[in-house]
């Protein structure tokens, strides 16, 4: 099976591929991650990726789309439902639509290995853009290898990153602090 296997970081995609590999499907990393800002970690996440890639001897796509300004717009009126509505969405349709014109059988992302993804909407969307662009989508629930994959990467020396990507997902993870520091005020 040719796979293409939409590819968020290095150290969610650890698992994904020790899996994969283990099945015998030999998967093809894609980096398309227009959501992940600033710039910096932007690049921090796509040259660790490259670096993976050739530590593991993994082929890798790179499809180069720092979209902050198509971002933005896309999801300012709504951004609740941003990973859904649009982060999920437009990586997971460049990803098939990529997979259909270049002689893939089947995609997949590594989004499945993370707790804190919607898995369900993810696989919603999957779904919906293999139908649209009539390639398989490869389900795999690679949920139960998070914890595994992320330990084998710090023992890699991977970059690991301390947000989803977005600039509002790192706004997140400061909530509580954000929040304490108001009360002092």
């Amino acid at each position: 099976m040719k796979l293409l296997m939409h590819t968020c970081c290095a150290p969610c995609s650890v698992y994904c591929i020790d899996s994969l590999r283990n099945e015998g499907i030999e998967p093809v990393s894609y980096w398309f991650n227009p959501n992940i800002h600033p710039y910096m970690e932007y690049k921090e996440r796509r040259d660790t990726l490259i670096e993976y890639s050739k530590m593991i001897n993994l082929e890798l796509i790179i499809d180069e789309n720092y979209g902050l300004r198509e971002f933005c717009k896309n999801v300012v009126n709504d951004l609740e439902n941003r990973c859904s509505n649009y982060c999920y969405r437009v990586r997971i349709e460049q990803t098939a639509k990529y997979a259909k014109e270049n002689g893939y059988d089947a995609f997949t992302s590594t989004l499945f290995v993370s707790p804190y993804q919607d898995h369900e909407k993810l696989k919603e969307i999957c779904e919906e853009m293999a139908q649209k662009y009539g390639i398989e989508f490869l389900y795999r629930d690679f949920r139960p290898g998070f914890r595994e994959g992320q330990n084998k990467a710090r023992e890699l020396g991977l970059y690991m990153q301390k947000y989803c990507g977005c600039v509002f997902s790192e706004e997140d993870r400061y909530s509580k602090q954000i929040e304490k520091d108001k009360m002092k005020q």
